[in-house]
């Protein structure tokens, strides 16, 4: 195996245990930090999101700085478009519905939690549906294209990286501050063994980096959700696999930062690039929060909904898995890679996230009260 191979599998593998154990000893969940603001008024989640989007920002902007950055923008990146935004809302609505996104069930589940591995299973559902519809919607997204070129409002602008990230740190850090000053990252209520948030979002922002370094880009996995989903197909429908646009195409030519050919990509049901990237990392963020259950004393699965309740966390996967596959990408991947490098994609994906979340909270009261 190559070198490259080994320092990407070795990378994301690493990267997924420390995300998983410190995400399941802070509850850090993305899709908390909406739904929380939405449903009860409460601003501590996306404090922290304020302060890894902050700390993610400056770290890639001194590695670009100083070289270290293999790939600028990270590849997989495209020029704006509507669908963006389309793509934002309805998995914003899903994650609420779901009760968690694509990482945060994936630590969830790690720690015993078998509503989200029903919600992981709509993902593969969704994933599958939205296979059926590529064709269609991958012309949408190029009649909906809002720049032929630019990715990043950096590209956009002629203004140099480093500019933007002073803009958007220094408001960012000032509030970060304001918060610390008002005692706001402390948490009184804190289990014993638990990780105060703030500290897991300055972990997720340097494995955010290493992740960079080391694969040469951010943290993602929905791809692979896809692939799962291609791969189960295949076993009952191979033929309809085969024909399936989405799964047959191969359209992600990468080159590892630390050696190695070409390598291609894509949705599909084979081991490829995105397998070799993505698949350690879920593995990973999977195994960590289970050592940290276990560590804890807490790991005992548990079921703890109405079959309501689980038809709601299936169709909440479903939805969010369209909504990543229609952006293209995820809330890790546009959060945590995307927005602190500015790219329109990513900014497009947030201003739909915001509305998506609200929708899905409505939705989630509703089917409460009922």
């Amino acid at each position: 195996m190559e070198t490259g191979t080994l320092i990407a599998l070795a990378t994301s593998l690493a990267v997924g245990l420390a995300a998983g154990f410190c995400m399941h000893r802070s509850d850090f969940c993305l899709a908390g930090a909406f739904r929380d603001l939405f449903l009860f008024r409460d601003f501590r989640r996306l404090r922290a999101l304020v302060l890894l989007v902050t700390a993610s920002a400056v770290l890639f902007e001194l590695a670009r700085a100083a070289g270290l950055l293999p790939y600028y923008p990270f590849p997989w990146f495209a020029p704006p478009a509507a669908v963006n935004l389309i793509g934002g809302c309805l998995f914003g609505i899903g994650m609420v519905l779901a009760g968690g996104c694509v990482v945060g069930v994936l630590y969830k589940l790690g720690g015993g939690s078998l509503p989200a591995g029903l919600a992981i299973l709509g993902l593969l559902a969704g994933s599958a549906l939205y296979a059926e519809i590529h064709p269609f919607w991958s012309q949408l997204a190029k009649a909906s294209a809002w720049h032929d070129r630019a990715v990043t409002l950096p590209q956009l602008t002629g203004l140099a990286p480093g500019w933007w990230v002073v803009g958007l740190a220094l408001p960012g850090g000032w509030c970060c501050w304001q918060w610390r000053r008002q005692g706001l990252w402390r948490d009184a209520s804190q289990a014993e063994g638990s990780l105060p948030s703030w500290v897991t979002a300055l972990v997720l922002a340097g494995l955010g980096l290493l992740s960079v370094l080391g694969t040469g880009m951010p943290m993602g996995v929905t791809t692979s959700y896809a692939k799962a989903a291609a791969f189960l197909e295949g076993l009952v429908a191979p033929g309809h696999v085969a024909r399936v646009a989405y799964f047959v195409a191969q359209p992600i030519c990468y080159t590892l930062p630390h050696g190695g050919p070409q390598l291609t990509g894509g949705g599909g049901p084979v081991l490829d690039v995105v397998a070799l990237i993505q698949l350690p990392l879920i593995a990973g963020i999977v195994l960590g929060a289970a050592i940290s259950a276990v560590s804890l004393g807490e790991f005992h699965p548990r079921w703890r909904l109405s079959w309501r309740q689980a038809g709601m966390v299936f169709a909440g996967g479903v939805v969010m898995a369209l909504g990543s596959r229609m952006t293209p990408g995820c809330n890790v991947w546009h959060l945590l890679g995307g927005l602190p490098l500015l790219t329109m994609q990513s900014l497009l994906f947030l201003a739909g996230i915001i509305p998506g979340a609200w929708l899905g909270g409505r939705l989630l009261l509703r089917l409460n009260a009922n």
